[in-house]
């Protein structure tokens, strides 16, 4: 009998989700649990003190940083649909992932990644044009090596990153409800967000363990993901981040960054 093949599992966050004066994510907590870094990069949230900041603590403790790239939208946090056309996307998601470089590099690390925020990820679900125009952009500021694309399975994003010669890496969220094709439930719907932390853990566990999730009308709907993610924008986001990673220990489930 052959040996049993022990799962393993990213767990990222989205941090560095402030600006000036004003914080909503507890970084320093969550970079003790989590494994890679989504840092904001200035279009939806961030600014360069804070980013700084947060590749600095993300390179301490070696965690891996990646850029959180967005749409251009500070007022509406990013998750406002917006027309931008590919090749003037293509240039912002260049430069969000320039800029953190920067400071990547200063604190001694660099950016290992690029996952899309908000209404930019859901958009490259579906959307050939957006999709391609975030690629072009990761191989605009990365060069031909490129870097991995974190996106929701079966989008056209990761296809386009595959396409390209680009790493595509699977991501799933424990504390978003799923339709039973396996995308989302818009963040508008009731439901989309689920706030038991229970039942979050639970999730956890089923998604890393089984690669499975149950969707919001009862039906199994694998995920075979890479990557966990755990919104740090969640009220006691980092206790909540802390039991799912020792759940996840508990179920055998190895936790380690894919980057």
């Amino acid at each position: 009998m052959a040996p049993a093949i022990t799962p393993v599992i990213d767990l990222n966050a989205d941090l560095g989700e402030g600006f000036g004066r004003w914080t909503l994510t507890d970084d320093e907590a969550l970079l003790a649990v989590v494994t890679s870094a989504n840092v904001a990069c200035g279009f939806h949230a961030g600014d360069p003190s804070i980013m700084r900041r947060v590749c600095e603590l993300a390179a301490e403790r070696g965690v891996r940083i990646g850029a959180q790239v967005s749409y251009r939208d500070l007022a509406g946090f990013g998750r406002r649909a917006m027309d931008v056309p590919p090749r003037e996307l293509a240039d912002e998601v260049a430069y969000q992932i320039g800029a953190l470089e920067v400071f990547a590099r200063a604190a001694g690390s660099a950016v290992s990644y690029v996952k899309p925020h908000g209404a930019l990820y859901n958009r490259t679900v579906s959307d050939a044009g957006q999709a391609g125009a975030v690629v072009a952009g990761v191989l605009l500021a990365a060069g031909p090596g490129g870097l991995p694309v974190l996106g929701l399975p079966g989008s056209l994003l990761l296809a386009a990153a595959e396409e390209a010669g680009l790493p595509a890496v699977r991501e799933a969220f424990a504390d978003r409800a799923y339709t039973a094709a396996g995308t989302l439930v818009p963040r508008g719907e009731p439901g989309a967000v689920v706030h038991d932390p229970d039942a979050v853990v639970a999730r956890a566990v089923a998604m890393a363990a089984e690669g499975v999730v149950t969707a919001a009308d009862g039906s199994a709907v694998p995920v075979g993901a890479r990557s966990l993610c755990l919104h740090g924008d969640t009220p006691g986001a980092a206790d909540l981040a802390l039991r799912v990673r020792d759940a996840l220990g508990a179920a055998g489930v190895r936790v380690e960054a894919f980057a």
